[in-house]
């Protein structure tokens, strides 16, 4: 049997994760079959992935009917619904995770987006969420805004794996590196082991494009257009390779520690002039993740070219591009820190829209 284009892509060091998860994905094996067929080996969730996965049939009612008799509160409602899901998908995924070392089979399910600016209670929801979830390949998300950088270091140093998540700029991505490694740090001198502990930082890619040209179409200049995602994520992973090497990774991964490999995120491409799977072809490196929906995994199935290294080619255009966008007018700093706040809200806002629909659904029940 010939080898399908996500295999082949797989082969470059690049591991397919799928950015969706449901009860039916479960339960009818589509998500067996998306790991058989498709070189799936991983999942990640968020806010909007469940609210969509809940609203959509009767998938849930039988376990929201009986959590309902003994809770009333509708975020304590979602996670027990949430983690059940997230426990099996951790559990079909356990002999990639088994198999690969630790490297792949994870399931991510994030802490909820309203504490993104609340340290102290981003960690302590963390704790809870590795303690009730209770399984070695789950991956807790915490967004990268100024506060998750403190919860994330904190999570690391308490040898618990995290999906850092929301990452846009290229300096907030250095202080996700940063707080990964000395969380890793503190966990060694504490006289912990680093080796159970993984991370992914994921880097947002499209949601880039769709800010930068709005921009780049008011200041009339289209030669810019759908070229900062791509370019973001290769300067990205050039600070990857240099700060997973030297002396002080080098003393860490004595200890066991494993490097935090950027994924790549939101790789759908939201524009119909650009190639559907453009954010999948030109981010292809060895030890990368890309998390892809599910039309851009069929997509790329059909389509798809695997350009080997295509992360490392061309860095130095990657750079003048920076420059360009500066000298057009395009200032990188404020479009990245609009896309982090945009980001949290709009999980913030999903996360309302679920807990509105489970308060609906459990009255509706009710009422049946």
């Amino acid at each position: 049997m010939a080898k399908s284009r996500l295999h082949e892509l797989s082969e470059q060091g690049v591991s397919v994760w799928i950015d969706s998860l449901s009860r039916e994905m479960l339960e009818t094996g589509e998500l067996a079959r998306l790991m058989e067929e498709d070189a799936v080996v991983g999942v990640t969730s968020n806010p909007s992935i469940f609210q969509k996965a809940m609203a959509t049939g009767d998938w849930y009612d039988e376990q929201l009917r009986e959590v309902a008799k003994s809770e009333d509160d509708p975020t304590e409602i979602f996670l027990r619904l949430a983690i059940e899901d997230i426990k099996d998908a951790c559990d079909l995924l356990r002999p990639v995770w088994d198999g690969g070392g630790g490297q792949d089979g994870y399931v991510s399910l994030e802490v909820d987006p309203t504490l993104a600016y609340d340290r102290e209670r981003t960690f302590e929801q963390a704790m809870r969420l590795h303690e009730d979830v209770d399984r070695p390949n789950l991956f807790v998300k915490i967004p990268a805004t100024e506060p998750g950088l403190g919860a994330i270091e904190d999570s690391i140093a308490r040898g618990k794996s995290i999906n850092v998540t929301l990452i846009f700029s290229l300096e907030r991505y250095k202080a996700v590196v940063e707080a990964y490694l000395r969380g890793l740090e503190r966990l060694v001198e504490d006289g912990g082991h680093p080796k159970p502990v993984a991370s992914v930082a994921s880097f947002f890619v499209s949601r880039v494009d769709t800010e930068a040209d709005k921009r780049l179409e008011a200041a009339g200049n289209s030669a810019l257009q759908g070229k900062l995602a791509i370019a973001n994520a290769k300067l990205a992973y050039r600070h990857y390779l240099e700060a997973f090497s030297g002396p002080r990774w080098e003393a860490l991964a004595a200890k066991g520690a494993t490097k935090q490999r950027c994924l790549w995120a939101s790789t759908s491409t939201k524009n119909p002039a650009y190639r559907d799977v453009l954010y999948v072809e030109e981010l292809i490196g060895p030890e990368t993740v890309n998390t892809m929906p599910a039309e851009t995994i069929v997509a790329f199935q059909h389509h798809g070219e695997v350009k080997p290294d295509s992360l490392t080619s061309d860095v130095e255009e990657a750079e003048q591009l920076l420059v360009s966008l500066r000298e057009a007018g395009i200032d990188y700093d404020d479009v990245t820190d609009t896309l982090e706040r945009e980001g949290v809200q709009k999980f913030a806002d999903s996360f309302e829209e679920l807990l509105e629909g489970i308060r609906a659904k459990r009255s509706e029940l009710a009422a049946a």
